[in-house]
């Protein structure tokens, strides 16, 4: 079956959708993958993806007089093949927009009770229950199964990601999100990478945009640690394949860590990992424990009383409950199991 898979952004969650394309690939499925330009690389790796057709909606909303030539050739692109399904994989009202644009026998997503923008099911001539509570690769190999007709697999997911031997030295910190409140404070990055340092290895420290400052002040206080020079999502994918392990927050590299098949610890506040947390058996996802942890909220909301850590006040305190001590602890625990025969 030829089907054109609509899953745009973010890079978190086209990492949660890799399971789901390996899982029809494995059943004769091949793919073109409608993705922000940014996460082509990623999209490409995928096994059953013979094209990608990058858009920008984000640098696109920014100008839109200037970007209507890339507009206008994405879909005349998008347009030149007919497909047996188009697949909407995001469930929000722009890929439905990208869904009724596309030539295909059949449009299938999500039903009104899982999408994330209701208006987007409007779209669909099919649609798929995925319960929002079940984990987000879960919801996607679940929407494959239904929409392209093959039982919901009970096996381990499959990301498809072809990870190189690390270095040995490499511990990556990803310090950086798009939320303010999943940030962890940058004592804690200080304490840990010092941590790291210690036990012979070098904390390395990608970074994108206003990120570099933070990643030099770490850098300044902990000498071993190594700032990554500028780079693209196919330089950050070799850090991270070379790499002996990663500790970050909820972001989109972390869980490209996670599907590398690398030990991998992540730091959950706002967010729930029960539902999107990183998956494997070198994953460790390490949760807040404050009564309003998960809030799922950009905006912190907490009135408790402050959360001190070595003296001085730290934020958000939710963050602020998985000290770095806990943190580098199960880091390492799964570093070692890395190594065991």
């Amino acid at each position: 079956m030829n089907v054109l898979l609509v899953k745009m952004s973010s890079l978190g969650d086209v990492v949660h959708t890799l399971p789901a394309v390996a899982d029809a690939a494995a059943r004769g499925c091949r793919f073109d993958w409608v993705v922000e330009e940014n996460y082509q690389p990623v999209a490409a790796s995928a096994a059953g993806v013979d094209r990608v057709l990058p858009v920008a909606f984000r640098r696109w909303r920014s100008s839109p007089a200037r970007a209507w030539p890339e507009v206008r050739t994405f879909l005349r692109q998008l347009r030149q093949r007919r497909y047996d399904m188009v697949l909407d994989a995001q469930g929000l009202i722009k890929s439905a927009a990208v869904v009724r644009w596309a030539v295909g026998t059949e449009r299938v997503g999500l039903d009104a009770s899982s999408v994330r923008e209701r208006p987007a099911v409007l779209a669909y001539d099919r649609r798929i229950h995925a319960p929002r509570e079940e984990h987000a690769i879960t919801r996607s190999r679940r929407l494959f199964a239904g929409g392209l007709g093959y039982d919901l697999p009970n096996t381990e997911p499959v990301f498809g990601l072809d990870a190189q031997a690390g270095s040995g030295k490499s511990v990556v910190l990803v310090h950086g999100t798009t939320w303010n409140t999943k940030l962890w404070p940058e004592a804690f990055w200080i304490d840990v990478a010092h941590r790291i340092a210690k036990a012979g290895f070098t904390p390395t420290l990608p970074w994108l945009g206003v990120e570099r400052e933070r990643a030099a002040r770490i850098a300044a206080a902990v000498p071993a640690a190594d700032v990554c020079p500028p780079t693209d999502m196919n330089g950050a994918l070799r850090i991270l394949a070379q790499s002996s392990g990663i500790l970050g927050v909820d972001s989109g590299l972390a869980h490209l860590g996670a599907a590398f098949g690398k030990p991998t610890v992540m730091v959950f506040g706002p967010t729930d990992p029960r539902r999107t947390g990183g998956r494997g058996k070198l994953v460790r996802n390490l949760a807040a424990s404050l009564p309003c942890s998960p809030c799922q909220s950009r905006r912190c909301r907490y009135q408790g009383a402050a959360t001190a850590w070595r003296g001085q006040y730290v934020d958000p305190p939710c963050l602020a409950a998985v000290q770095p001590a806990r943190a580098w602890s199960a880091l390492a625990q799964m570093m070692r199991l890395a190594q065991a025969p």
